[in-house]
């Protein structure tokens, strides 16, 4: 009986020390406010906003030690609207990420599903928007893909980090078009950031096809003889490259992204150009704002912003934003999902609270 108990109880720790090297974290984001547009179609607006300083999601992320340093992983994420409570993409319940593979403490992190393009991974951290927390002020149409939206992730991809060198971090990602036609719908892209102390810098380049970009959102109705509303590039080439400093209390950021657009035997270039700069006033306080300048086609937009985040506890911030907004005589002002402007200025004041979990 004593040999019957003593098998027992080592069968149960080792069952517990089993369990003991996995792991499932559930996290996610939640944000709304509300917020004023000056011109949206000749009218201003009043509107309960979302997912400003962070996108609304939720998620789950697990990993199982396999020994050896090496580790399986898999992350699982939802974006939605806490404002109705529906779906980014609808009919899409993972629609921000979706991805398994391995991560090795030697050789590397090997990953395989729907996932973001390294624009998102690597300059997106350098942006005033992602830095100053205001959803906004992304440039005009997300056309540089540094915001997570419906159409961004890699469908099919196939995504490896390395480990760090000295600083140095690389990538490579390939996306399938899963058709009889290989170069149909696929995707590829290409990292290399660096991290020392207080400075930081990445560069990326990509290369996709058949991609559908968000033109009408920068309030061109027709864009290479295709209706903007549903515009499909042939080819995108992505690039960019940005950098941060901090010192004592301090945060400068730069960031440039160059996008061509070819579809029909036609090319044309969205340019962007970003810095700003976050100063932590207390523990508690900050004050962040920047500036872009992005061109198109023959249009300008030049937006500013600039706001101040007080954070409650760790997970909770409250928050208030002012951004404006000019184009050039051959545009509309238009900030990203504010709503096109019938004129050239747009100006957006809003105020709201972030959790995160």
């Amino acid at each position: 009986m004593k040999h019957f108990i003593a098998a027992g109880l080592t069968g149960i720790c080792a069952v517990s020390s089993a369990w003991a090297q996995s792991s499932v974290t559930l996290y996610g984001s939640l944000d709304a406010g509300v917020a004023y547009v000056s011109n949206v179609g000749g009218h201003s607006k009043w509107m309960e906003e979302q997912g400003n300083t962070q996108p609304d999601r939720w998620g789950l992320r697990g990993q199982e030690d396999l020994g050896g340093g090496l580790k399986a992983i898999f992350t699982l994420e939802n974006g939605f609207y806490t404002n109705t409570g529906a779906m980014a993409v609808a009919n899409t319940l993972f629609n921000r990420q979706a991805f398994v593979g391995l991560a090795s403490d030697q050789f590397g992190t090997l990953t395989l599903g729907h996932q973001t393009p390294f624009s998102f991974d690597v300059l997106d951290p350098f942006s005033t928007a992602y830095l100053a927390g205001s959803w906004y002020a992304f440039h005009p149409g997300n056309i540089d893909e540094l915001a997570d939206t419906g159409v961004v992730p890699y469908n099919n991809s196939v995504k490896y980090r390395s480990p760090t060198w000295y600083g140095f971090t690389a990538g490579a990602m390939f996306g399938f078009g899963n058709t009889t036609n290989f170069s149909d719908g696929r995707t590829m892209s290409f990292s290399l950031s660096y991290a020392n102390g207080p400075f930081k810098a990445g560069a990326t380049w990509s290369n996709e096809h058949d991609r559908t970009v968000s033109i009408a959102t920068t309030g061109i109705t027709t864009f290479q003889d295709q209706p903007a509303a549903t515009y499909l590039a042939d080819k995108v080439e992505n690039m960019g490259i940005g950098a941060s400093y901090s010192f004592g209390k301090v945060l400068l950021h730069g960031l440039y992204t160059r996008t061509k657009l070819e579809s029909g035997g036609q090319s044309d270039t969205f340019q962007s150009y970003d810095a700003g700069a976050n100063y932590q006033v207390t523990a508690f306080n900050s004050v962040v704002g920047g500036a872009a300048t992005s061109t198109l086609e023959g249009r300008r937009w030049s937006q500013v912003m600039i706001g101040d985040v007080y954070s409650l506890s760790k997970r909770t911030q409250v928050y208030v934003n002012a951004l404006y907004e000019h184009a050039n005589s051959s545009a509309q002002a238009a900030f990203f999902t504010a709503g096109v402007s019938s004129g050239r200025n747009q100006a957006i004041v809003l105020t709201g609270i972030h959790h995160s979990f």
